[in-house]
């Protein structure tokens, strides 16, 4: 039976019940009042060495020499494909696994001078360089340069525009042109529900979520979202404790069959990502002294075969501030791109940046330019090898190993 509606579901904006949550939450408290004393800097130092003394207790190689000694394709940054921009952390919401660490108190926005010159950069690698404008934040949407590139992404006809979309933003105040907006522009939605329970939604990401996200699905597939094949509509599932993600295929059927059943809803895919150890997990995991577990964990699920999908190989991560990465999780960790001189050698985390340039998108005239690069690697990348793989598009590979998945 499908339930015609959820009941009022807030107009109002999330913000205040997320502030308020965010004050009433014990462990992120302590976690920001470390960054407010320590400096986010010093504390992503502290835990880049918590990572690793773990891989020392469980005796576990180097990532780069275990890709090595499996036969995994070198790392090294072919022609880009995609080019993935996080424009903005604020967000209505506070997620606990979030790691971006967004929240409604974050106010690092990108500019429009920076936003022009990403567009620069797709415009000059020509209609057979960038396929996919991957736009996330934070809520991107609040971002007021999100419509911006939207409508010109579309001008220059990128293949796929994706919106990295929390859906509760669509119930915000101000935002009621978005469903409409993004059909408009076809823009591809990759919305997090990482539940199809209201509980363990609601746990991970603010009381109320669930009801907001059901309400906003139900507002996508008015627009077509779902049902038209040019309206794709991805949802995302990751785990809410120290284990792998299922089985991707089996998780959908799963997913398509509890959400159209009880509430009418109807979506493209289902996109499984692992959680990486960085930022509030990696917090959440040394509180509960589950660190080294999950680490034995990623070690033990790795997968040769998914190392070969690394997004990190054909995307390019650009922050709000226009520095460059080799991938989100890069970007949250500050491991940026160094100049050109970098390029020539494998690249450790742990041996720093070689000059103390940090590249920008303002630094360089064309995305090949960082073509044959090697990607900057550390231990948080075991994350994305482990089982069937992990990235921002899912599973990287359907070779799986026979390893637990949940508890």
């Amino acid at each position: 039976v499908v339930r015609a509606s959820l009941g009022s579901s807030a107009t109002s904006s999330l913000v205040p019940d997320t502030l308020r949550e965010m004050d009433m939450d014990t462990e992120l408290q302590a976690h920001l009042a470390s960054i407010a004393t320590k400096g986010q800097a010093s504390l992503t130092r502290e835990e880049r060495m918590k990572r690793q003394r773990s891989l020392e207790n469980i005796n576990a190689p180097d990532f780069m020499q275990l890709c090595k000694s499996t036969g995994v394709t070198p790392l090294r940054r072919a022609k880009a494909r995609a080019l993935q921009l996080n424009i903005g952390l604020y967000c209505n919401q506070a997620c606990s696994h979030c790691h971006v660490e967004s929240s409604p108190r974050r106010t690092e926005m990108m500019d429009r001078p920076t936003a022009d010159q990403c567009l620069q950069l797709i415009r000059a690698a020509g209609p057979g360089g960038v396929q996919s404008l991957d736009i996330t934040g934070g809520a991107p949407e609040l971002n007021p340069q999100f419509r911006y590139l939207v409508e010109e992404a579309s001008k220059l006809q990128v293949p796929e525009i994706i919106d990295r979309c929390n859906l509760t933003v669509l119930l915000e105040p101000g935002q009621e042109y978005l469903p409409a907006f993004l059909a408009a522009h076809r823009v591809r939605i990759v919305a997090s529900l990482p539940c199809y329970t209201e509980k363990n939604t609601d746990q991970q990401r603010g009381a109320g979520v669930f009801e907001r996200s059901i309400e906003a699905l139900k507002l996508l597939n008015a627009q077509g979202y779902g049902s038209d094949p040019g309206l794709v509509l991805d949802l995302v599932y990751n785990p809410s404790g120290a284990f792998l993600a299922p089985d991707q295929a089996t998780l959908q059927d799963a997913y398509r069959s509890e959400l159209r059943l009880a509430y009418g809803i109807e979506f493209s895919s289902l996109l499984a990502l692992n959680n990486l150890p960085i930022k509030r997990f990696a917090d959440w995991l040394v509180r509960r002294n589950k660190l080294d577990e999950y680490m034995q964990l990623l070690v033990t699920a790795f997968n040769p075969a998914a190392a070969e999908g690394l997004m990190c190989r054909d995307t390019v991560s650009v922050g709000w501030d226009g520095r460059v990465y080799d991938c989100d999780f890069n970007q949250q960790l500050e491991l940026g791109m160094a100049s050109s001189s970098s390029a020539a050698a494998p690249a450790h985390a742990a041996e720093g940046p070689r000059t103390p340039k940090h590249l920008t998108v303002f630094d360089f005239q064309t995305l090949d330019e960082l073509t044959g690069r090697h990607i900057l690697y550390d231990s948080h990348c075991y994350g994305c090898t482990a089982g069937a793989g992990s990235s921002c598009g899912g599973s990287t590979t359907a070779k799986e190993l026979g390893v637990a998945t949940a508890e």
